[in-house]
C-alpha cells in the first residue's frame, strides 16, 4: 500500500532515544510532543486573532447575550397541554437551554483568542477517533495486525488519539489561566476534569486491547497497581476481551455523556468573563462575582459555531491523514510461550521448574491468584488496610498444575516415559518433591543445548528432567499456548495464564528493558521504537522514581493514592483558596484577553 511505503520515509520503529537528568528520564518522542504542545499554547496566546469587519463583527447590546425572547414566549405560552409531563420537560429544557444558547450566532466581544479554538478542536479530534475506531471495529480486532488497510486505520486511530489528548490538555491549560470556574461555573470545570481523567482510562484500555507486545507489557505491569487496590478481582488487565469491551462500549458511553454535559454547561453558563485585574474593596469584589455569574451584557461579536467546527474538523482530518501516512503506528509482535521457548529455552526451562516448585513470582503473588502463606502475608501491599487481601482470590492459579502438570497430562497417554514420570512425581511426598525441585533448579543453570536438545549435568532430580524437557518440546510446538487458552470458555480472549507464565521468566522483561519500558525508566509514558507515548501520564509515573517510594513494597498503592490525591486537587481547584487564585496572580490571562483589555 502507498501509505506503508511512504511511512518508510520516517521510520519510527527504530530504537528510541532518551534524555536523562537527576531522576528524570524522558524519551525524545515524548519531549517532542510536550514541546509541540507548549509551542502551540504559546502561539495561541501571542498570535493575533482575526478581527473581521468591525461593523459586522461587534455590536454594543445591553441585553443578555443569546436571549431569544420570541422562542421562549411562544414555547411557554399557557395551553391545555402545558401540565403534561412531556410539555413540562420540553418547557424546562427551553428555559435552561433555548435554541439561541444551544446554537449561538453571537459571542461576547472578548471571545477573540486562539485559546478558545481548542475546545472545538478537541471535539473534532474525538470525532476522528470515533470514526477510525468504527472502521477498525468493522474489520475486527485482528484486522490491523494482518492487513495494510487495517494498519492504516489503526495509525489514524493512534494519531487521532494523540491530537485529542494534546488538544484537551491545551484546552485545560487555557481554562486554568482563565480561572474558568468563576461565576458559578465550578461544575463546568469539574466535568472537564472528569472528561480528562475518563479519556486517560479510555486510552489505557485502548493500549490493553491491541494484543501486541505493548499491550502485554502494560497489562502485566499495570495489574500490580490494580490488584493492590483490590479492583483486579473484577477489572482484569490481562483479559483482552474484557478490556476491549470497556474500550469500545462502556467507557465511550460514559465519556461522551460527560463531554456532552460539559458542552451543555458551557452553553448554559456562557463563557467566563475576563478577570478584573485591579484591586477592589470587599463590596466591589462581591459585585464582580455576582456580575460574573450573570449572562454577559455588553459588546458582542459574530460567531459561526458550525463554520468553526467544520474548519476544525477539516484541519484535524488532514493532520491525522498526514501523520498516519508519514509515521504509521507501531505493532511489535507479542511474545508467546512458543517464541519464548525457541529463543530462550534455558530461561523457559528454569521458569517452568520454578512454577512446578511453587517458587515463581506468580506462585507467591497472593490475591487474586493464590493465598499468601501465613509467613508471607505481609507481602500484600498495605497502607493502613490491604485491599488486595480483602478482595481475596478470584482467579485461582496453581502454577505447578496449571503451567506444567496439566498440559503434560494431556499427552501422557501417548508417551509412556512421560506417563511414568508424572506418576512418580505425583506419588512422591512433599519432602521428596522439594528435594527434586532444589536439585533441578541447581542443575538447570548449567544446561547445554546440542542441536536444540537440552543436556543437563547429572542430578538427583528424579522425574523432573523428563517433565521439563517434554514441557519445552510442547512449548516450542505452540501446544502450551493453546492449552492455557483452552482452559477458558469459548472466546479465548483471557490471556491471564499465559501472560503470568511468560512474565515469570526473564526473557519478557529483557525485551521491555531494551525498549525502555521499565517502570524505573518512566516506561508507562513510553512507546516501542521512537513513537510518542503518553506524556499526560507523567504524574502517575513520577512516584515510581522518587527515592524511598521506588524501593517500597507498597509503591503501587503509593502511586495510586498520590495520583488520586493530585486528581482530587485538580478537580476541586474552584474551592481551594490559594490555588484558585494563581491565575489572578500570574497574569497570563492578559494575553488571552489582550484585545479586550486594550479596548478598555
Amino acid at each position: 500500500m502507498f501509505a506503508d511505503r511512504l511511512a518508510v520515509l520516517v521510520n519510527l520503529n527504530q530504537p528510541g532515544h532518551f534524555l536523562h537528568w537527576s531522576f528524570f528520564t524522558i524519551s525524545v518522542a515524548n519531549l517532542v510532543i510536550i514541546a509541540v504542545m507548549v509551542v502551540i499554547f504559546g502561539l495561541a496566546l501571542l498570535l493575533p486573532f482575526p478581527k473581521g469587519r468591525k461593523e459586522e463583527n461587534e455590536i454594543q447590546d445591553d441585553r443578555p447575550i443569546q436571549e431569544d425572547v420570541n422562542l421562549r414566549t411562544s414555547a411557554l405560552v399557557a395551553s391545555p397541554e402545558s401540565k403534561m409531563w412531556t410539555a413540562r420537560v420540553r418547557n424546562f429544557g427551553l428555559r435552561i437551554l433555548p435554541p439561541g444558547k444551544l446554537l449561538p450566532d453571537r459571542q461576547p466581544a472578548y471571545v477573540s483568542s486562539w485559546i478558545y479554538v481548542f475546545g472545538v478542536a478537541t471535539l473534532a479530534a474525538l470525532g476522528m477517533v470515533v470514526a477510525s475506531g468504527m472502521a477498525l471495529a468493522i474489520g475486527g480486532p485482528d484486522w490491523w495486525h494482518t492487513n495494510p488497510i487495517g494498519h492504516f486505520f489503526n495509525s489514524m486511530h493512534l494519531w487521532g488519539v494523540e491530537l485529542f489528548m494534546a488538544f484537551m490538555v491545551i484546552h485545560l491549560w487555557g481554562k486554568f489561566w482563565m480561572a474558568a470556574w468563576r461565576g458559578k461555573r465550578s461544575l463546568t470545570w469539574i466535568t472537564g476534569v472528569i472528561a480528562f481523567v475518563t479519556s486517560i482510562l479510555e486510552c489505557f484500555t485502548g493500549y490493553l486491547s491491541q494484543q501486541n507486545f505493548d499491550s502485554q507489557w502494560i497489562a502485566t505491569n499495570g495489574k500490580d497497581a490494580i490488584n493492590a487496590t483490590g479492583m483486579g478481582s473484577f477489572f482484569n488487565l490481562m483479559n483482552f476481551g474484557q478490556m476491549l469491551m470497556w474500550h469500545i462500549v462502556l467507557i465511550p458511553i460514559v465519556l461522551v455523556a460527560i463531554i456532552g454535559a460539559h458542552v451543555l454547561l458551557v452553553r448554559v453558563k456562557g463563557v467566563v468573563h475576563p478577570i478584573q485585574s485591579k484591586s477592589h474593596s470587599r463590596a466591589e469584589r462581591k459585585a464582580i462575582r455576582a456580575a460574573e455569574a450573570k449572562a454577559w451584557r455588553g459588546a458582542t461579536r459574530r460567531y459561526d459555531i458550525l463554520k468553526e467546527a467544520s474548519i476544525a474538523s477539516l484541519v484535524v482530518f488532514l493532520l491525522v491523514i498526514g501523520l498516519a501516512t508519514l509515521l504509521s503506528s507501531p505493532d511489535k509482535p507479542p511474545v508467546t510461550v512458543a517464541s519464548w521457548a525457541k529463543v530462550a529455552p534455558a530461561n523457559f526451562m528454569a521458569t517452568a521448574a520454578s512454577e512446578l516448585a511453587g517458587t515463581s513470582e506468580t506462585a507467591t503473588y497472593g490475591p487474586p491468584y493464590d493465598h499468601l502463606p501465613k509467613q508471607g502475608s505481609d507481602d500484600a501491599q498495605k497502607i493502613g488496610i490491604s485491599w488486595q487481601l480483602l478482595a481475596g482470590v478470584t482467579q485461582p492459579i496453581n502454577t505447578g498444575q496449571t503451567f506444567v502438570l496439566s498440559p503434560l497430562s494431556k499427552i501422557a497417554p501417548t508417551n509412556k516415559k512421560l506417563s511414568m514420570a508424572l506418576d512418580k512425581y505425583e506419588a512422591a511426598s512433599t519432602t521428596q518433591r522439594q528435594s527434586w525441585n532444589r536439585a533441578y533448579a541447581k542443575a538447570v543453570t548449567k544446561v547445554r543445548f546440542v542441536s536444540g536438545v537440552p543436556k543437563l549435568p547429572k542430578t538427583k532430580a528424579g522425574p523432573i528432567p523428563t517433565l521439563i524437557t517434554t514441557e519445552l518440546t510442547l512449548a516450542r510446538s505452540g501446544a502450551i499456548d493453546a492449552d492455557l487458552l483452552a482452559q477458558q470458555p469459548f472466546y479465548g480472549t483471557n490471556y491471564t495464564k499465559p501472560l503470568l507464565f511468560i512474565e515469570d521468566g526473564n526473557y519478557f522483561s529483557s525485551i521491555a528493558k531494551k525498549d525502555h519500558l521499565y517502570g524505573t525508566q518512566w516506561g508507562v509514558m513510553n512507546e516501542t521504537g521512537s513513537y510518542p507515548g503518553q506524556p499526560w501520564l507523567w504524574l502517575y509515573t513520577l512516584w515510581y522514581q522518587v527515592p524511598g517510594f521506588s524501593t517500597s513494597m507498597n509503591v503501587d498503592l503509593i502511586a495510586v493514592y498520590l495520583t488520586g490525591l493530585a486528581t482530587l486537587i485538580l478537580l476541586l481547584i474552584p474551592f481551594i483558596p490559594g490555588i484558585r487564585d494563581i491565575p489572578k496572580i500570574v497574569p497570563i490571562y492578559r494575553l488571552i484577553w489582550k484585545r479586550w483589555y486594550k479596548s478598555k
